[in-house]
């Protein structure tokens, strides 16, 4: 089958939160609308109806804050332009404050099977410093709101190794979500980005070092697992078969087209990045993009995507490298890095806090 998973950039959010830098703007009526109908001209200008799309992830952002009726009109011209498999993944990332239980019926009629909800902490002072505009209390009313409407995929992000922040807040905070109907929690520890609110040097020194990062994390991971949620990436848990198919893609170098000011592709055989500027994108008859690699997923960028997964590097499929890796391999498993069967070479949760060194130790 020849597949496809199809990234929409919605770049609108109603407060820029301090951490984040992604590409985004104020929302506006208005602009959201011409937004939408420059994301139907791309759906449209990129149709091949020999291509099956199996993943559609609207990712921001705040995707949430479009209406109903325009995630239903992305999700009918995808439908027009490709085969939309009957199974499709279709997520939709959201904010609490957003999910009414009239909005996430209508999202489900739309099509949306799975939702991935900006929770971020179940603490309210943790939220308040994030500058998150939502409480614990909604956040969690979102998820059984979600439930209750239909969803049994729910994706919730978690925000580890804040200032301040201890082993029994974190554990309130995994338990409390671990507590409600979801089936994925992606767990992220908070980074000082430059050019962001975060990033002056003031912050930077109130967030825990790195010896108490590293064990707020492996504490994490223990306890997710305690719940059921089992590691398959660095930083994502899922019970059994709720894994985000579509960023495993990403993971698996598998063709993806992204829709929208800063989505990325890897689709034709080369990766490519649409220009930061909304209005450029709702302006021109077809986005404009910058190519950024012409022979993406080479042997390096294989392994080190394989590397981020549990599952690991099948060492059967690296050709020439084999040798050299293998020699490697003892001194990352004696250091506690690493595991290897025979065939797979996989990190380990403290292998995976240090993935950069590892993997460039291992393929470099």
């Amino acid at each position: 089958m020849n597949s496809l998973g199809i990234y929409v950039h919605v770049p609108f959010c109603g407060k820029k939160c301090p951490y984040c830098d992604f590409y985004s703007v104020s929302y506006r009526k208005d602009s959201a609308e011409k937004y939408v109908s420059a994301v139907l001209r791309n759906i449209v200008h990129y149709a091949d109806k020999n291509k099956t799309v199996d993943t559609l992830y609207f990712g921001g952002g705040t995707p949430s804050l479009l209406s109903s009726d325009q995630i239903n009109r992305i999700i009918s011209t995808v439908r027009d332009s490709f085969l939309l498999h009957e199974n499709a993944e279709i997520t939709l990332e959201a904010n609490p404050n957003t999910l009414t239980p009239q909005k996430l019926s209508e999202l489900l009629q739309c099509g949306v099977n799975r939702l991935s909800i900006g929770v971020q902490s179940m603490n309210d002072d943790e939220l308040k410093l994030l500058g998150r505009t939502h409480t614990s209390e909604k956040a969690e009313q979102a998820v059984y709101d979600a439930h209750h409407a239909g969803f049994r995929n729910i994706s919730c992000d978690l925000m580890i190794a804040l200032p301040g922040q201890t082993s029994d807040k974190l554990l309130y905070s995994i338990n409390r979500l671990c507590s409600l109907p979801v089936s994925h929690i992606s767990a992220y520890i908070l980074k000082a980005e430059n050019g962001t609110p975060f990033g002056c040097e003031d912050f930077r020194r109130t967030l825990p070092d790195d010896d108490t990062s590293a064990a707020l994390y492996l504490e994490m991971v223990n306890a997710l697992h305690e719940h059921g949620f089992e590691q398959y990436e660095v930083s994502n848990f899922a019970k059994d078969g709720s894994e985000s198919r579509h960023n495993c893609r990403y993971w698996k170098c598998l063709d993806y087209l992204g829709i929208g000011p800063s989505a990325h592709s890897c689709y034709d055989g080369k990766r490519f990045a649409v220009d930061c500027d909304v209005l450029q994108f709702i302006d021109s008859p077809v986005q404009q993009i910058s190519v950024t690699d012409e022979n993406p997923c080479g042997f390096e960028e294989r392994a080190m995507l394989a590397l981020r997964l549990k599952t690991g590097l099948d060492l059967t499929d690296v050709g020439q490298h084999r040798y050299d890796i293998e020699k490697k391999i003892p001194m990352l498993i004696k250091a506690g890095y690493a595991e290897f069967d025979g065939r797979f070479l996989s990190l380990t949760p403290m292998g995976f806090l240090m993935s950069n060194s590892v993997i460039e130790y291992l393929v470099f």
